[in-house]
């Protein structure tokens, strides 16, 4: 019996569309990189200019209605029974968030983006490395990595446990909007092929810059040459390390592994938070919260039709844009590990903690970087122009124990790449497993090859960023499948509260008659 039900949890049409257009479109872009990257380029240009406004919008719309839900009536229902608690511990649950949201990607940008619009500025009217650009470098930074990105996996998240954990349905994005557009399996199979896609190349060509970071962290601290084969041998040591992982569960590796990834990243905070500028890194984030909040809705809706700028599009569009593409993944994972939560200790903990932390990793390291470029006369806002690589380890250069800080953060990397990989084969597997809780070790592991080897061979070929922009390209119905997701949940909840007020009132019309 259980033979049977493994073999029929990865043979399935959704596994099967999806491995192949992933590997064709994989192929494709190795083998003609150039004019695969002008495509999947023209493409997003083509999604993004015409429907920039509506990513802005969509976005917005959700954030504000996660923030109205949670603090209405409905705030209280759980993700599971109503007598069920959550699954992990406090630190833990956020330790997950914190990995599968951000991963690399805030050890990164954390220093790379507030610099790039210090160098350049977000307005045309206010001239770059000048002391007004780096306040409206922070505050935007700020913007970026807020509550409106992490409603767009909240969203996908809140949806998905609801129906998996409350309704005993499966954890599948098309399941997730059935409630308004109904069962059709043409259309569901269309809608998982569509998630395991834009996963999976997300996913390839994340683990694909990240491990190019590394191989730049240990030039830096070790001289070892930055080559293909060395990207290639640290690509092999992850794939080992999360495979590994991946085979102990999701409650020993993923778990062990989150809490070494926020335990790391706290103590780097921490330690430069100290050497560091300290009394500028609290001014600096106070002001930049108070700039955010005060610009929230100017910065959320912000449009540039009037002039020829591209900034926007660039950044808070292309942002909205990734979010909205890597949902599946990561709202799915975010509802696997939220079980048992309310609904309003869901909203904050995912709108409000990571995001918080989000901040104050921002404020401490783009704010030293910012103070030593202002104050003490150094370029690392020209370092970061020529090479966003390089923005972390030029930042530790102004500090003490550079050599400590730079290991550290190496650990760090390889940490949040194992993690992200093996939060992404679980996911993937869920997904291509008829959205089972407990997806089998051999799919999980074909996943697990499936992403590194494209990863490798777009290392190779040089066609990272071409599939990373073809894989934002699937934003645009995902967009769309959001707005249908927040009717979904609202449908869902009022049915049910409408249901609990008609037993509530029969049990108390019995008990009076009786």
């Amino acid at each position: 019996m259980k033979k049977k039900q493994k073999k029929r949890a990865y043979h399935n049409s959704v596994f099967y569309v999806s491995s192949i257009i992933v590997g064709l479109l994989a192929l494709t872009g190795a083998i003609f990189p150039v004019r695969f990257g002008e495509v999947a380029q023209s493409l997003f240009n083509f999604t993004t200019t015409n429907f920039g406004w509506f990513y802005l919008l969509a976005v917005f719309i959700i954030t504000l209605f996660l923030i109205l839900l949670s603090v209405s009536k409905f705030g209280k229902a759980r993700l599971g029974p109503q007598d069920s608690r959550p699954d992990f511990p406090f630190f833990t649950w956020i330790g997950m968030l914190f990995s599968a949201g951000f991963g690399i990607s805030l050890v990164f940008w954390g220093v790379a983006e507030p610099m790039s619009h210090y160098f350049i500025s977000p307005y045309p009217d206010i001239e770059g490395l000048t002391p007004e650009a780096a306040r409206e470098a922070m505050s935007y930074s700020f913007f970026h990595w807020g509550i409106s990105q992490w409603s767009v996996f909240a969203i996908v998240g809140l949806v998905i446990a609801y129906l998996q954990f409350r309704k005993d349905e499966k954890g599948l994005v098309s399941v997730a909007i059935e409630p308004v557009v109904g069962k059709n399996k043409i259309t569901a199979n269309t809608i998982d092929s569509l998630a395991v896609i834009a996963t999976v190349m997300g996913v390839a060509t994340s683990l694909g810059l990240g491990i190019m970071q590394l191989n730049g962290g240990l030039t830096a601290v070790a001289g070892i040459p930055s080559s293909t084969w060395v990207q290639i041998a640290i690509a092999v040591v992850m794939l080992i390390a999360y495979l590994a992982s991946s085979s102990t569960g999701l409650n020993k590796g993923i778990k062990w592994l989150s809490n070494l990834n926020l335990g790391i990243a706290l103590v780097l905070m921490v330690f430069v938070f100290i050497a560091g500028p300290t009394v500028f890194i609290l001014d600096t984030f106070v002001l930049a919260l108070g700039d955010y909040i005060s610009n929230f809705l100017q910065y959320s809706l912000r449009m540039t039709p009037y002039t020829d700028e591209t900034w926007v599009h660039d950044w808070t569009i292309f942002y909205w844009a990734w979010a909205i593409a890597w949902s599946p993944f990561v709202g799915a994972f975010v509802a696997r590990v939220s079980r048992g939560r309310t609904i309003r200790e869901f909203v904050f903990g995912v709108l409000i903690v990571p995001p918080a932390i989000a901040c104050l990793w921002i404020a401490t390291f783009g704010g030293t970087a910012l103070y030593s470029d202002l104050f003490n006369g150094t370029e690392i806002a020209q370092a970061v122009n020529a090479d966003v690589t390089v923005a972390l380890f030029e930042t530790f250069e102004v500090l003490p124990l550079t050599t400590i800080l730079s290991l550290l953060s190496i650990l760090l990397i390889f940490t949040f790449l194992v993690t992200s990989a093996d939060s992404a084969t679980y996911i993937l597997g869920s997904m291509t497993s008829k959205g089972s809780l407990n997806p089998s070790l051999m799919v999980k592991v074909i996943w697990g090859i499936l992403i590194t080897a494209i990863a490798v061979v777009l290392l190779v070929a040089g066609g990272l960023e071409a599939l990373q922009t073809a894989s934002l390209t699937s934003a645009l119905p995902f967009t769309v499948i959001l707005m249908v997701m927040v009717l979904s949940i609202w449908k869902l909840l009022t049915r049910d509260y409408k249901r609990y007020k008609a037993k509530k009132k029969e049990a108390e019309k019995k008990a009076a008659e009786g």
